[in-house]
């Protein structure tokens, strides 16, 4: 499968340029920097093209790569349900497959699937995500996307908000609060990526943790997504279906 990479000089995309050398089922034909223009000439034959850029260009990159004829695997966050359904609408019409996910880690996935599993049977939760101190964006796709499944199981439930007395905290220390739920960015140096949801029951507490210590740690993901993205039109959200765990 010949495969380019959109965004290959960042942190991320070299080290996908690395994985993708190193499958010998997969063949790196194109590596794309920001300012290189999206075409079928510089796309260079590629079958799927990875896309890990920012947030300000992963849109117009992903319409562009669609219009290139091929599949797109996008590991950028920032995107609003709008422009999801935009890329699912020009997917469709192209019968090309897109995969948008928040984490292309195994136990990232895992951690947030368990945590749905886990939200309508605890009073309490919060989360905490941790990353090094490079990261451009707070809180994580990760913890968004953590917070909105674990508040949609609760929802669904009808469960009550989270207790919090909490009256007065002018200088933001509860953290930002999506549906329902509080979520605290750490940014320090040492760390890579993590992310902790902390359950609460009266006498008892749930801590679900996962830790990637190394970029290599998304490469099974990004590489289990490029060989998959092309067995259907239209847009997934998350690995989770490509691992068997969306039913």
């Amino acid at each position: 499968m010949k495969v380019a990479v959109v965004g290959a000089h960042g942190r991320m995309g070299a080290t996908v340029v690395q994985a993708v050398n190193n499958a010998p089922d997969l063949e790196l034909v194109a590596q794309l920097d920001a300012a290189d223009a999206i075409s079928a000439q510089s796309l260079n034959g590629a079958e799927v093209a990875v896309e890990f850029t920012v947030p300000s260009q992963t849109d117009d990159n992903v319409h562009a790569l669609l219009d290139a004829g091929v599949h797109v695997v996008v590991g950028t966050t920032g995107w609003t349900p709008e422009r999801l359904a935009r890329v699912h609408e020009h997917a469709r019409q192209l019968g090309k497959g897109v995969l948008i996910a928040p984490n292309f880690s195994i136990s990232a996935v895992l951690v947030m699937h368990f945590a749905k599993q886990a939200a309508a049977h605890f009073e309490s939760v919060e989360i905490i995500e941790l990353h090094h101190p490079n990261k451009v964006d707070a809180p994580s796709g990760t913890a968004v996307s953590t917070a909105k499944g674990i508040a949609e199981v609760r929802a669904a439930a009808g469960m009550s908000p989270c207790p919090d007395a909490t009256e007065s905290d002018p200088l933001g220390a509860r953290g930002a609060v999506i549906d329902g739920i509080n979520v605290h960015a750490v940014r320090l140096r040492g760390l890579n990526a993590h992310e902790e949801v902390v359950f609460g029951n009266p006498g008892e507490q749930l801590i679900l943790r996962q830790d990637s210590f190394d970029r290599e740690s998304f490469m099974p993901g990004v590489l289990l997504a490029v060989r998959k993205v092309g067995e259907s039109s239209g847009l997934t959200v998350g690995l989770e279906s490509y691992l068997g765990l969306d039913g």
